[in-house]
């Protein structure tokens, strides 16, 4: 399970698909933002991560564009967005059947736009997909490209307030599909398996995956929240950014430490399974590897993963984490497993 490999629901939100433990600076995020006002009506944006704070139109058009991580604009969700504070596990904190476009690192470049109101949102995007299976480097011409759309709709049951995101997906890149891959086991054809695990650049394009996600959240008290995703993918091409899930649930709840008077500290519980589509197993099941899983042989079993953790407020600017992960399938593989993960996170944040 190092350098992020053997579960498809990854152990570690912050661990980047690098392979590589020196540590490298690189530029994260550079781009530009700007508010269209749609009304006179105003409100406060809190200086926060990726977020300076000002007084923004209420009803406005927000573009951005540069380099950004795609997943900074989608899928949000209160209680399990963060893996710096709060679910460690990549199918809680995200929904793990949409391969978003990204870099190894999670990054990438294009253009977002958002038609933003006090009760609902919408937002498109068009951005850069990686050349090569989780690799560094990007492109964006006719063949290779990604769209996002997303529905988000704010609401309220007994005055506690809930949001309701909906999202669809498509991207176009160099990914050759399961059944080639299929075809390449039996052929031993070398290039394409080293294309579908990110070895090898493909020299044609054709790729094209869509999908389908549900993310809900809902305050049930003033200390408990609750979350779910669901997620879809068609599952014909393969694996090319995220990870390889080509369908998911999860949900889980958020708890903080007002009744034990410890109102910085927040205790965590969710879960999530995962599956695959018939064309993906095959392959996995004939000795196929993608770039986060394969072991050359597969009794297929669907992936399954229970988190908890408990952050704890020690000052203003110092949070520690504990954390455990129960693991039954990991990689999809009955044979495999179960596995318990243990983890223990430090967050500063200045």
């Amino acid at each position: 399970m190092s350098f992020a490999k053997g579960v498809a629901g990854a152990l570690n939100g912050e661990t980047y698909r690098v392979g590589e433990v020196a540590p490298e600076v690189f530029v994260a995020r550079a781009y530009l933002q700007q508010s269209i006002s749609l009304g006179p009506k105003v409100e406060e944006a809190a200086d926060a991560i990726n977020q300076v704070g000002a007084m923004i139109p209420a009803n406005r058009i927000t573009i951005s564009a540069g380099k950004f991580a795609i997943s900074d604009f989608y899928d949000d969700n209160t209680y399990s967005k963060d893996p710096r504070t709060q679910f460690f596990n990549w199918a809680l904190w995200a929904n793990g059947s949409w391969d978003y476009p990204a870099d190894t690192r999670g990054y990438t470049y294009g253009v977002v736009a958002e038609l933003i109101k006090p009760k609902w949102a919408l937002r498109l995007s068009t951005v850069a997909v990686p050349r090569i299976a989780n690799f560094h480097l990007m492109e964006y011409n006719v063949n290779a490209h990604s769209e996002t759309f997303e529905f988000q709709h704010s609401f309220s049951i007994r005055k506690r307030k809930g949001i309701i995101r909906f999202m669809a997906s498509s991207t176009h890149s160099r990914s050759p599909s399961y059944l080639e891959g299929i075809k390449s086991i039996a052929d031993n054809n070398r290039f394409l398996l080293n294309v579908i695990n990110g070895s090898a650049e493909n020299n044609k394009y054709g790729g094209h995956k869509y999908g389908l996600g549900l993310n809900v959240e809902q305050e049930i008290t003033n200390d408990i929240g609750f979350f779910a995703r669901a997620g879809w993918n068609d599952g014909k091409d393969v694996s090319w950014a995220f990870t390889e899930i080509d369908k998911t649930i999860s949900g889980g709840f958020s708890i903080a430490g007002n009744k034990w008077k410890r109102p910085e500290d927040v205790l965590g519980v969710g879960a999530a399974i995962n599956g695959l589509s018939s064309e993906h197993k095959i392959f996995l099941q004939d000795g196929g590897y993608g770039f986060i899983i394969g072991d050359g042989k597969l009794n297929y079993g669907n992936e399954q993963i229970v988190e908890a953790y408990y952050n704890a407020g020690l000052s203003k600017f110092l949070w520690v984490t504990i954390d455990y992960q129960f693991v039954k399938n990991p990689g999809y593989n009955k044979d495999r497993g179960p596995v318990n993960v243990f983890g223990v996170r430090a967050h500063i944040e200045l």
